[in-house]
């Protein structure tokens, strides 16, 4: 690589053929002047592919559909609009099989835009923001252009990066995305007091953000001996390390040590995980693997649905053609938690914004975590364990756990099937 160039002056259309896949940090590690610059100069470059994760910018719209072929893993964020109008692919694949994927040619990553650090003294870049599923994709690229950014925190990765790794650097100023926390109510609360003494000390959390999970860190502050190993972590973290709640001694696996792909939060995480060693970004092929998660002691996973059947199907992507979620890394942790003797919880309110029930006699969307694998599932009126569970107990327990105006209609949709109900 030369010395960086300006922003202005680069010409993607050098790099970039007609047709090429094209990969990027998700969410936060946007390279938001490369994308910016990609949207700008489509048209040279018609029908290349897309592979979105979580989005955060504003950065595409439909009518980009005019050149760019959109992929991606749901219509999560601001890629819901994307969704919303056709736009967007999704592809229904676990977090733990996305690198597989890029390595298989099934994503294709001709190109890859990467958002990093300024060197280290060593000459050593970060992935900064989010490592994931980018390393996979890096190992796959014809061309490599990096947006080398000050505002981007040095972090801690399973490797570094050379100027060697990069065709073409530009240097970015603009200030990353921040994922504000977000606020929780009295449902959130009620929730997580419920779950409270399914969550023991010493254990090893895993967990996503939104309103649910961040009343749920919250209740947390008082214990003790706590670790993470998750796929991504927010501001909140913070709050429990500095309490004492978390020291990650106890995970059986990295002692000493915060492990997460991505970095959802603000300035304020991003200056607390600079040059922190006790923060480290892992690829996905280590965060999700069965292999790494069967080491880890002690695991509570907690995650998000936007509706469960009455037998413990388990929704998280779509209504209907909306796709506004996406399976994620929910099954990895799941499955991965439940086998080694720990905990897995669904938590979601009860109730949507139209008051409609996401306690449901039938899913309106596909099947994101199976019967079979689900543990306990909770919402503000209580905790439903269905590990081990009857078809008919799941029933009962799940009523038990939907709004009461939603019950009765609830289990007379149940005794179509079982009449003895």
């Amino acid at each position: 690589m030369t010395a960086p160039i300006s922003l202005d002056s680069l010409d993607l259309a050098q790099y970039i053929r007609p047709g090429d896949g094209i990969t990027f940090g998700q969410g936060v590690g946007e390279p938001l002047g490369l994308t910016a610059r990609l949207v700008e100069q489509r048209a040279r470059y018609s029908g290349a592919r897309l592979f979105l994760g979580t989005g955060f910018s504003h950065t595409f719209s439909p009518e980009h559909a005019d050149h760019l072929r959109f992929k991606g893993i749901g219509g999560i964020g601001t890629l819901r609009k994307l969704a919303s109008a056709g736009a967007l692919d999704p592809v229904p694949c676990h977090i733990s099989a996305v690198a597989s994927l890029l390595a298989g040619g099934q994503i294709p990553s001709d190109v890859l835009l990467l958002s990093v650090s300024p060197p280290n003294a060593r000459g050593e870049y970060s992935f900064g923001l989010v490592n994931d599923y980018v390393q996979a994709a890096l190992a796959q690229a014809r061309v490599v252009i990096a947006e080398i950014n000050p505002a981007v925190p040095w972090t801690h990765c399973d490797r570094t990066l050379r100027a060697e790794d990069f065709t073409v650097a530009v240097q970015g100023d603009t200030a990353p995305l921040e994922l504000p926390t977000a606020t929780f109510g009295e449902l959130e609360q009620r929730i997580a007091r419920h779950l409270a003494p399914y969550i023991p000390e010493r254990a090893t959390l895993q967990l996503g953000i939104g309103a649910v999970p961040e009343a749920i860190l919250a209740s947390l502050a008082d214990r003790r001996g706590m670790g993470i190993h998750s796929g991504m972590i927010g501001d909140s973290v913070i709050d429990l390390i500095e309490s004492g709640a978390i020291d990650n001694m106890h995970k059986g696996i990295d002692a000493g040590v915060t492990i997460t792909g991505v970095l959802f939060g603000t300035q304020r995480l991003y200056r607390y995980a600079h040059e922190n060693p006790a923060i480290r970004l892992c690829q996905t092929s280590y965060t999700h693997h069965m292999a790494t998660l069967f080491k880890v002691r002690n695991l509570v996973s907690i995650n998000g649905a936007l509706e469960v059947d009455l037998t413990g199907q388990v929704n998280a992507e779509a209504i209907g053609a909306q796709h506004i979620g996406a399976v994620g890394g929910q099954v990895d942790f799941v499955r991965a938690s439940v086998q080694t003797g720990g905990v897995s919880i669904i938590a979601l309110t009860a109730t949507g914004r139209h008051g409609e029930s996401k306690i449901t006699a039938q899913l309106a969307g596909p099947v994101t975590t199976a019967r079979s694998d689900v543990d306990l599932i909770a919402t503000e009126y209580g905790v439903a364990q269905l590990r081990g569970r009857s078809l008919r107990e799941r029933v009962k327990a799940l009523v038990a756990i939907a709004a009461p105006e939603h019950r009765d209609a609830l289990l007379q949709a149940a005794r179509a099937t079982w009449s003895d109900l």
